[in-house]
């Protein structure tokens, strides 16, 4: 249903979800499965079409798509009862799947609701999600992602997670890849694609393993999590930019976007809110001095180190971007936290009843005088 939904709109060039469903669903009445089933599969095609068009736009080059993993996907007429998931297969006929003691023990959870599932011939996946109180932060920090490591901090503390073993990972399977010289382009693909999910997923676990820290620590501590902005970033390692080819290969296989998506799904199941700059916000976050503000020089012979003229220091350039990071993304949430509001009536120093009273952060609310409370 998937493939005739995508042809239908290729044939009609037709990429909107409104338009191809008014093409497809009666061509899809040959097929004998539930109405729910064609109405995801319609809802995926234009998701792929658009994304083509896109692509189109862009003037990359393209393929004709076409869905070879047969998967089935719904987000309706399915229920979860008695450790089973029950799915239909046909007009008063359900298939119910058992389900295993760890997705049982997770959807039992209160709060928690089952939106969607995936089902694929080996594999079946549960879609969920809850409501969460969002957390009270009183202060930010800062996330700067680098090829070798994970720098997290602000004024007050810095941390530096490793994450050297992905370049090693990454350089052993290029290297593995590289050895099979069959001359069958097909097997070579097909290893390749067997040693780069291999790599994915080694490389994913040291990043859950960081990021999990990172957000927990977050947690704790009340601190909203602030982002920079590094798209584009690739566009630095192109071949003509005077860098060798090991060191490009190095620098584009740099994973810094799946970072990114482990800290902000984490921190959204939490409730932990996240700040993400603005490309303008983040230029110059590791060359601008967090004391002074002058630009900080380099010098090959101190690394990763920075020195700055008007303080006479050294310091870490992962730290200081790590600490801009948090200054500015300090403003930007001292700015969208909401004012207090008084009462037009009685004295002026009494607060509206149930209104909480803002969390002062020393530094940017230092003008900032709060009411006291009369009980």
């Amino acid at each position: 249903m998937l493939n005739e939904s995508i042809r239908i709109g290729l044939a009609n060039n037709v990429s909107s979800l409104r338009k191809l469903s008014l093409l497809s669903y009666n061509q899809l009445a040959q097929y004998d499965s539930p109405s729910c089933y064609k109405l995801c599969a319609i809802s995926r095609a234009a998701g792929i079409l658009a994304a083509r068009k896109k692509s189109l736009k862009r003037g990359l080059p393209t393929r004709t798509p076409y869905s070879v993993r047969q998967q089935l996907v719904s987000c309706y007429s399915f229920k979860t009862k008695n450790g089973e998931l029950e799915i239909p297969i046909s007009r008063g006929k359900r298939l119910s799947i058992p389900l295993t003691k760890h997705m049982i023990n997770v959807i039992s959870q209160p709060g928690l609701k089952v939106r969607s599932f995936t089902l694929t011939q080996n594999m079946l996946s549960l879609c969920i999600a809850r409501d969460v109180a969002t957390v009270e932060c009183t202060s930010t920090v800062g996330v700067d992602r680098n090829l070798r490591n994970l720098t997290v901090g602000n004024d007050e503390e810095t941390r530096h997670y490793d994450l050297s073993k992905t370049v090693r990972i990454a350089s052993t399977t290029m290297r593995i890849v590289a050895s099979f010289k069959r001359d069958d382009a097909r097997i070579r693909r097909v290893i390749a694609s067997k040693y780069g999910e291999r790599r994915s997923a080694r490389t994913g676990h040291l990043l859950h393993t960081a990021t999990r820290t990172v957000v927990a620590l977050a947690v704790q501590q009340r601190q909203a999590i602030v982002l920079e902005d590094i798209r584009g970033i690739r566009c630095l390692y192109r071949k003509g930019n005077g860098q060798g080819r090991k060191y490009r290969g190095r620098m584009n296989g740099w994973s810094f976007s799946e970072a990114q998506r482990q800290i902000e799904y984490k921190a959204s199941w939490i409730g932990l809110p996240i700040i993400h700059l603005s490309r303008h916000e983040t230029r110059g976050s590791s060359l601008t001095c967090p004391r002074c503000g002058e630009r900080l020089q380099s010098d090959k012979r101190l690394e990763r180190k920075l020195w700055c003229g008007n303080c006479r220091i050294v310091m870490d350039r992962d730290r200081v971007a790590a600490v801009n990071l948090a200054r500015r993304g300090r403003v930007r949430f001292a700015r969208s936290r909401p004012p207090i509001i008084l009462e037009a009536q009685g004295e002026a120093d009494e607060a509206v009843k149930g209104n909480p009273t803002t969390t002062v952060i020393h530094g940017v609310d230092a003008p900032k005088l709060t009411q006291p409370t009369k009980s």
